[in-house]
């Protein structure tokens, strides 16, 4: 009798085609229900290349859902324009999400949707400054990834950093562990933003329905498809050790 083949769920694995538009295996697939959205502020994702969680992540769908939005996989460019893939943008009038060690309920505010200077205290005048806003930049990946992002690109130190107090933790709840309640999915944040700054309640309706629908996928298919569930991150205590 022949030894059976080796592990059939590596197989398995390769087998499970992705969509074209969302890249997720397709079991996960929720493109046929995504409408875009006519949004005024622009999006930008600037996503992490080791960001790799293709069951779970959510940066590509979000793109997806606007149709002002621009989706970039990389580590740094050199300017906002670049970012784009424009000639002109002024970083001045966009806003870059990013928390960093800041947190709302350290500040004296009563608003979930703050912006900072660079010393980390609310600035003054804080309806005047998210009304101007004309896009956002949002940073997909990890605690670190985002960090390393907001690092290697200066010329974000000219946007408008803000920061959200979010009134409920992430709906990935026991999917993916959040390092900090106010940490969001990308889908969340940008739901959170632009539904804020447009005044538009149903782009938040919107992107939260998708969300809880790409997740009950997901809940439905983890048991019998355990290669969709993501791969536990390493540890790079080299790049700790370095910094």
């Amino acid at each position: 009798m022949s030894k059976p083949s080796e592990p059939e769920t590596g197989a398995a694995a390769e087998a499970v085609p992705d969509c074209p538009q969302c890249h997720k295996p397709m079991p996960l697939c929720i493109c046929d229900s995504i409408t875009p959205i006519e949004n005024r502020i622009e999006l930008l994702i600037l996503q992490h290349p080791q960001e790799q969680d293709r069951a779970l992540g959510t940066a590509r769908l979000t793109a997806l859902h606007f149709k002002n939005a621009v989706l970039k996989i990389g580590l740094s460019w050199p300017s906002l324009s670049k970012a784009l893939g424009r000639p002109v943008a002024d970083p001045s009038r966009w806003a870059v999400l990013y928390l960093g060690s800041a947190k709302v309920a350290d500040l004296d505010t009563d608003q979930d949707i703050v912006a900072i200077n660079r010393k980390g205290e609310v600035e003054d005048h804080q309806r005047g400054i998210l009304r101007d806003i004309e896009g956002i930049v949002l940073l997909d990946g990890t605690w670190s990834q985002a960090k390393a992002l907001w690092w290697r690109n200066a010329w974000m130190l000219k946007c408008q950093r803000v920061i959200l107090g979010p009134a409920h933790p992430s709906r990935y709840g026991r999917l993916r562990k959040e390092p900090r309640r106010d940490g969001l999915a990308t889908i969340e944040a940008a739901a959170m933003l632009l539904s804020s700054l447009e005044k538009r309640p149903d782009i938040a309706e919107t992107l939260h329905s998708s969300f809880e629908r790409m997740l009950a996928r997901y809940r439905r298919v983890q048991g019998a498809m355990p290669e969709l569930a993501p791969k536990p991150k390493k540890k790079d205590y080299r790049r700790r050790k370095r910094a």
